[in-house]
């Protein structure tokens, strides 16, 4: 009879990745780093347990998305007071913060609880071309579409 392994803390290696965003659609970007980030690219992917690797994403003002979904796709945000919904289009998050754009898209793409906020945590993004984590050595990630 055959044993499913189960991982754990102590047996996940861990690596770091680096993925550059330019001319990228955002939701596929999105969609393939969620899955390195919950470890599903692995073959010990174990759902209760943090499996997932480290990404770095570069160049992410110049992420990209398709058709006129710049401007017509609205992000809301309610500040708790009466009449405090902020409304913003795409193209203005885009502009205003880029990082906060991309990282907004991944983070959706997690599960919503504890093991999914951890998760996110092992998420880096930058507007620019550098970043400080060559100490780490990133591998380069190739993304599909």
């Amino acid at each position: 009879m055959r044993q499913t392994t189960m991982a754990n803390a102590a047996t996940i290696e861990k690596k770091w990745y680096v993925v550059d965003a330019t001319d990228m659609v955002l939701g596929r970007l999105a969609s393939q780093v969620a899955a390195v980030l919950r470890g599903k690219n692995k073959p010990t992917y174990t759902p209760h347990v943090d499996t997932g690797d480290y990404v770095i994403i570069i160049n992410a003002d110049k992420v990209r998305m398709t058709g006129k979904k710049l401007q017509n796709v609205k992000y809301y945000h309610h500040t708790g007071w009466l009449g405090g919904l902020k409304v913003k289009t795409a193209q203005e998050f885009l502009e205003k913060d880029p990082t906060g754009f991309v990282e907004h898209a991944v983070k959706g793409m997690l599960p919503h609880n504890t093991l999914g906020r951890a998760q996110g945590m092992k998420l880096f993004v930058y507007a620019g071309n550098e970043h400080p984590h060559a100490a780490q050595k990133p591998e380069e990630l190739k993304i599909k579409g």
